[in-house]
């Protein structure tokens, strides 16, 4: 269970700092310190403890594994319960509550108190649960457990006190509602059958009271024998028994006759003036054979019998296909006179009820509609039209209809994006919805005090992403956009050799970058691709730009500071000469044939296509084979276009559409590496790992909850001893990704005397684990441009371990790699020299190693010259150091307020020209750090790190804070967040291994 930890000054009360900014060696977090500053900061905390709480507001999305399906007539409401013991009750759009059964055990069946705000839950445990709906939260009144029998059916009469609750053992049993306690009256099976009968009837599978007398109860056992028990006199009326097996029964308004559905697909019809024998008997899809004989069918597992005034009646079952043909989808079938329907559905149909305008069972129906609960989707049908279209679902059911891949959430967007995407998306919405309005429309519900736009993207397996309004409780989709666009169908060949890359998901979304004040959107791939998207509600035709990238990293020697004349240590990290891309389609064939090499995954549209208004594609960015090696999993940001991974670092200028840096992590360093690398010589037969490198998600969603908690596990054992930092500095950390986040803490650090070796026993099994998910990203307008992913890192030999204890189970044998990735990349305004006086662009990287290095650039400012002069970057000989693999950069100014990135005023680049509108390229700041004024006074940067966070003054590059904020976990995710409610109020969040929410205050 997740534990949320109160507002710790951790920042201001810290460990001493020494001149060089690193602080001292065996100090403590939480020691009061005074630390020399460049200058004296006063800046006033104005967070408390108070204003932090955690609680849930909402559940978005499709129950997962739903079992159960009731429907309040009067009050149009709708309830699904759920393997997991939940419980969703749904009304009008806005109207959504979730209650959870605390012993976990499935729901079987729920029923209504019609119209009196209550509900009956019945569990697989055994219990029956009454639930009060009228209060805010609903909360169970009381439970009734059966200890001695299990429980199959329920069935509660409208505007009856009386509940009929049957059981396995073929007994009736009756509750009391307003008591909620048994009233003693018990029909024993053995006297609802004839005694002569010498066979157990079955569990009751159906119970129902007749529509023209209540005090007759129909009782149907599994074995086909059907009762109607006479309460009042306490006995049976007649006795039924057919030789198919009974799933269904349902009543004719009349109360005259009555309708079952059977195990052969068969549907009979019994009328009360003669009970020996059915009066009709149809297989609905069942073909004659020559024999004369029906073919079997599958059983039909439900039927609803229903009557009109002014037509025929309905009868509507789910089930009864013959076997004839493998494979068939599921099916709802709706017999309105002689006309026969047959809907398929994607899923497999759980629950369905048909929707009447009067809940009396002695009226005339009149059926309008039909709700249909499949596995992972909820479709309502409209009866009352003759194509019987489905009504537009006005909830998110469909966030899983491709397994979500990524997520990020922003806040406080700009108040005319949510309309823009609405109207974008509108056009392209499907058609051939039913007219009517959404038949669910029961509840209330009030607009909360919530003022500001919020939105969630969602990215999925195959390749489309979908914008959501979150503003509201209920979400709402905005756009769709699917990424598959922009590359080429494979074909043939084609297809084999890409099935091998990636198993099923080419396409899968890894992350999301989105900016709403400029509107670019990035979207990195699995398959080592990057797609920049620019916003505009004009179609056009253009073509798009692609750049192939050759990432290449050698083996070499690593020699930490600190065991320079003990230790050696082996790292996958080496340099190489950047190359320039390598144009499509000159590809040798005995490249492709043999070993690969400078080919893509995927091959992008190389002609002119028409893009529709909305997001459409300018660059595509992909990373390529080398040696036979597949490309790296990719970590972004755009506002130039940086990506990095394990092999290094390559920086896009995706204005002008060229490649304006690429290096390894080693060659960014030059003479200010901190550690030794000596190059080797190229290995010798050297394996090729493609077959583990990169794989498809789709093997990831099964195994992930398993994974997750054991690290969780094994974590909350781990020692407390304070680490080094010099033994810190050696580690390396690595990233396996569950469900969005990495559980993998960084390695031990390398015994003296013994050597660091990447891979290990284990490694090329766990390597097969395939690429991780991003992180999910909350953002505010603040940080909505920035996306860091920690990378997972891939053996490339299998060698013997040398590391004297393990942190973890679970990630013991990937800690063994140990080549430097850049794990987070931040484009801001600041200094990359200690010398410089007023801030520039710079791009602040993030390694594994837990160093932090700063890249100045130098960018035309002119709209003409940016277009055509080229943009210079050079690594510096600045590099700070933190514990743990970096995650997060955030700057504050010299008052504590947060410096908001930079970001241009959007345009629309193919809207039609308009003289008197000015075209320039207009940049809009946040701060006023970055006024030439305010750039003497310097900024704050925060760093945080798996284990640490740290605040250093810019452009001295003076550590002023440092705080450890855990020895026993690491942090998973951390970011930099401004309260909007409480001025200049900035803290850090922190979500750790071990479950545990940090916030932690950055003021002085």
């Amino acid at each position: 269970m997740k534990k949320f930890r109160k507002v710790l000054d951790g920042l201001t009360t810290s460990s001493p700092v020494n001149a060089g900014g690193s602080p001292a060696c065996g100090s403590a977090a939480g020691t009061p310190t005074a630390a020399p500053t460049p200058r004296e900061l006063d800046i006033q905390e104005t967070l408390m403890s108070e204003h932090f709480q955690i609680c849930k507001t909402v559940r978005h999305g499709f129950p997962y594994q739903p079992t159960a399906l009731t429907f309040d007539p009067v009050q149009k409401i709708l309830a699904i319960g759920s393997r997991s013991g939940g419980v969703r009750i749904l009304g009008r759009p806005g109207v959504d509550c979730f209650c959870q059964h605390e012993s976990g055990a499935a729901v079987l069946q729920l029923q209504f108190l019609i119209n009196e705000g209550a509900l009956v839950t019945a569990c697989a445990d055994d219990t029956l649960h009454l639930w009060n709906l009228r209060q805010r939260r609903p909360a169970i009144l009381h439970s009734l457990k059966f200890n001695r029998e299990r429980i199959t059916f329920c069935h509660l009469p409208f505007q009856s006190k009386w509940l009929y609750v049957g059981t396995e053992r073929g007994n009736t049993h009756i509750v009391n509602v307003e008591s909620f306690i048994l009233s003693g009256y018990v029909i024993m099976w053995n006297k609802a059958i004839e005694l002569s009968t010498k066979t157990h009837p079955g569990p009751i599978v159906h119970l129902s009271d007749s529509p023209k007398d209540e005090g007759k109860l129909l009782i149907g056992f599994e074995s086909g024998t059907i009762v109607m028990w006479d309460l009042r006199s306490k006995r049976a009326d007649f006795r039924i028994y057919y030789d198919e097996a009974i799933h269904s029964v349902s009543w004719h308004h009349e109360g005259r006759q009555f309708m079952c559905s059977h195990s052969d697909g068969s549907l009979s019809m019994w009328n009360l003036r003669n009970t020996a024998k059915p009066f009709q008997v149809t297989f609905p899809h069942g073909k004659s054979q020559r024999d004369g004989r029906k073919e079997s069918c599958k059983p039909i597992l439900k039927v609803e019998y229903k009557t009109c005034r002014n037509s025929e009646s309905f009868v509507i079952f789910s089930g009864g296909l013959s076997y004839d043909k493998a494979g068939r989808r599921p099916t709802l079938t709706i017999m309105h006179g002689k006309a026969i329907t047959v809907l398929e559905m994607d899923h497999p149909i759980v629950e369905f009820l048909v929707l009447c305008e009067t809940p009396y069972l002695n009226e005339v129906q009149e059926p309008y509609a039909a709700v249909v609960l499949l596995e992972k989707d909820l479709i309502v049908v409209d009866l009352t039209q003759s194509s019987f279209p489905i009504f537009e679902n006005p909830y998110p059911m469909d966030i899983h209809e491709s397994p979500v891949t990524c997520t990020a959430y922003f806040a406080d967007c700009p108040p005319d994006i949510i309309p823009v995407l609405y109207s974008i998306g509108a056009k392209h919405k499907k058609t051939g919805y039913s007219h009517k309005e959404w038949p669910v429309s029961g509840g209330t519900w009030t607009v909360g005090s919530q003022s500001y736009p919020e939105i969630i993207i969602t990215g999925h397996a195959d390749g489309s992403i979908k914008f959501w309004d979150a503003t509201a409780i209920t979400l709402q989709m905005l756009y769709k956009l699917k990424t598959s666009k922009v590359f080429e169908k494979p074909k043939g060949s084609e297809t084999a050799r890409g099935a091998e890359l990636v198993e099923e998901d080419p396409y899968a979304v890894q992350m999301v970058s989105w900016c709403p004040q400029s509107r670019i959107f990035c979207v990195v791939g699995i398959s080592a691709h990057i797609i920049l998207y620019c916003f505009s509600r004009h179609d056009s035709n253009t073509a798009i730009t692609s750049l192939e990238v050759r990432l290449q990293c050698e083996v070499e020697d690593v020699i930490s500071p600190s065991d320079t004349e003990n230790a050696v240590c082996l790292m996958d990290a080496g340099g190489h000469s950047p190359q320039p891309p390598s144009p499509r389609g000159n590809t040798p064939d005995g490249a492709r044939d043999g070993a690969r090499d400078s080919i893509p995954c995927l091959k992008v549209k190389d002609r002119v296509i028409r893009m529709p208004p909305g997001y459409q594609a300018e660059l595509v960015v992909q990373l390529l084979w080398v040696d036979g090696e597949p490309p790296q999993q990719i970590t972004i940001f755009p506002v130039m276009l940086a990506l990095g991974n394990c092999n290094g670092l390559v920086v896009v200028d995706y204005l002008q559409k060229t490649i304006i840096l690429c290096m390894t992590t080693l060659e960014l360093y030059g003479s200010a590496d901190p550690f030794q690398r000596l190059t080797r010589s190229p290995r010798k037969n050297r394996q090729s790992t493609s077959e583990f490198c990169m794989r498809g998600l789709s093997n990831f969603y099964s195994d992930s909850k398993k994974r997750i908690r054991t690290s969780y596990q094994s974590l909350t054992e781990l020692s407390d001893n304070q680490v080094s930092l010099d033994q810190e500095r050696s580690k390396s950390p690595t990233s396996d990704h569950v469900n969005g986040h990495c559980t993998s803490p960084t390695s031990q650090a390398c015994p003296p005397g013994r050597p660091r070796v990447p891979g290990g026993p284990e490694g090329p099994r766990l390597a097969r684990r395939g690429p991780g998910r991003p992180p999910f990203r909350k953002a505010q307008s603040a940080a909505c441009m920035e996306v860091s992913l920690p990378v997972s890192f891939l053996t490339e030999e299998s060698r013997e371990n040398s590391f004297s204890r393990s942190r973890s189970s679970s990630v013991s044998s990937i800690d063994r790699d140990t080549k430097e990735a850049v794990t987070t990349l931040h484009f801001a305004e600041s200094y990359g020299r200690r010398s410089d006086v007023l801030p520039a662009p710079c791009l602040w990287v993030g390694t594994s190693l837990g160093l932090v290095l700063i890249v100045p650039m130098s960018i035309p400012t002119d709209e003409q010259e940016r277009m055509e002069e080229p943009v210079t970057i050079a690594p510096t000989s600045t590099v700070l150091m933190l514990k743990g693999s970096v995650l997060r950069f955030s700057f504050l100014d010299c008052t504590g307020g947060l410096i908001h990135s930079p970001h241009e005023a959007w345009r629309d680049t193919h809207a039609p020209d308009d003289p008197e509108r000015p075209r320039r390229r207009r940049l809009v700041n946040f701060s006023p750090c970055f006024s030439q004024e305010a750039g003497g006074d310097g900024h704050l940067a925060v760093v945080c790190s798996e284990r640490q966070a740290k605040v250093f003054f810019m452009p001295s590059q003076a550590c002023l804070y440092v705080h450890n904020i855990t020895e026993s976990s690491f942090v998973l995710r951390a970011d930099v967040v401004a309260i909007s409610n409480i001025s200049n109020s900035v803290c850090l969040a922190c979500f750790c291994a071990n479950g545990h929410i940090m916030i932690l205050s950055v003021k002085m």
